[in-house]
This record gives C-alpha cells, sequence and structure tokens, in this order.
C-alpha cells in the first residue's frame, strides 16, 4: 500500500503545470469531448508507466540526473515552441473528429507526450525503490488521473469562451518557464 500511496501523491504533485496537463487542457479545447479525453489519458498513462515500472531499474543505472535535467529543459522550451506553432484549426471553425477520433488521438498523443516525461522518470525510480513495480504503476496512474481529469472538464468549460490561440500562448509560456526552472534547479 506505501507504493501505492507515495507514488499517487509524488505523480499527483510533479503532474501539476507538467506538459501533459498542458496537453489536457489543449485536447479539451479542442475536441470538446472529455470522456474519451479521460479514457484516453487512462489507457496511454497504464501503457507507458507499465513499460517504465518494468524498465525502473534498468533505466536509472543508464541516464544521471544531470543529463535528465537538461533533456527536461530542451523538452519543455522546445514544447514552448510547438505550442506556438498555429493549428489548422481556425478559432471560428467547429472542432472536428479527428481522423482517428477523439479517443485514439488522446492514446497516441499522451503516451507520446509521457515518453521521458518527468512523471515517467518518476515512475522508473519508483518502480526501482518500491519492489512492487505493479503497485507502483496503479499509483503513479491514479495520481496522474487526478491530476489530469479536473483539467480536461474544467479546461472543456472554460476554453468554449476563451480563444484557442490564447490557450496556446498561456501554455508556451508556461512550458518556457518550465525549461527555465529546470535549468536553474
Amino acid at each position: 500500500m506505501e507504493a501505492v500511496l507515495v507514488s499517487t501523491g509524488l505523480v499527483a504533485l510533479a503532474e501539476i503545470g507538467d506538459k501533459t496537463q498542458l496537453l489536457s487542457l489543449v485536447l479539451a479545447a479542442r475536441f470538446r469531448k472529455p470522456v474519451p479525453i479521460a479514457l484516453g489519458i487512462l489507457v496511454a498513462t497504464l501503457a507507458n508507466h507499465a513499460l517504465a515500472g518494468a524498465a525502473g531499474a534498468w533505466l536509472t543505472t543508464l541516464i544521471g540526473p544531470d543529463t535528465l535535467r537538461w533533456i527536461l529543459a530542451a523538452s519543455f522550451i522546445g514544447m514552448a515552441l510547438w505550442m506556438l506553432i498555429p493549428d489548422k484549426l481556425d478559432e471560428d471553425d467547429k472542432p472536428r473528429e479527428p481522423r482517428l477520433g477523439v479517443f485514439a488521438t488522446t492514446v497516441i498523443a499522451f503516451f507520446l507526450a509521457e515518453m521521458g516525461d518527468k512523471t515517467q522518470v518518476a515512475t522508473v525510480m519508483l518502480a526501482a525503490r518500491f519492489p512492487e513495480w505493479i503497485a507502483v504503476v496503479l499509483g503513479t496512474t491514479f495520481g496522474m488521473m487526478l491530476a489530469n481529469v479536473p483539467v480536461v472538464w474544467f479546461g472543456e468549460r472554460v476554453t468554449r469562451k476563451l480563444p484557442i490561440r490564447t490557450v496556446h500562448v498561456v501554455s508556451a509560456v508556461i512550458f518556457a518557464a518550465l525549461g527555465v526552472g529546470a535549468l536553474l534547479y
């Protein structure tokens, strides 16, 4: 039980302001379908964190903390720049169903965004710390859901009134600040 509780708390805190939490907001703003987005986050997180948990001890011996800090900073700054690239969805357009559907698009986007993310790294480290890696995966997944699902529902309602460009600019500023913060700490 300790592995579940520690993993839930650490990942829920680490996810606040994280790129995947911002991705949740962008998906909610774009598609305005909270149920398939939340389910997509669940499936992607379970898959991603199961891989991270299984590889726990092995990966922590390959990547040092200084290297992780630089990778994290570069990815945050890269995401900030990416957020500023105009989307094909204009502010006056109605959200269209993506070719793969909202659920599949969320699973793919979230799974890829979580690769190398601090919560994935936290899952690896927690799995190295606790012998019950499945309990760690359940805890980290629950922590991700605690941090992201409210953003999906809240963000979906708020972004009906906010222009999508505003959401992208605010997200870019937050990503850039996180990138600078990763370099400084």
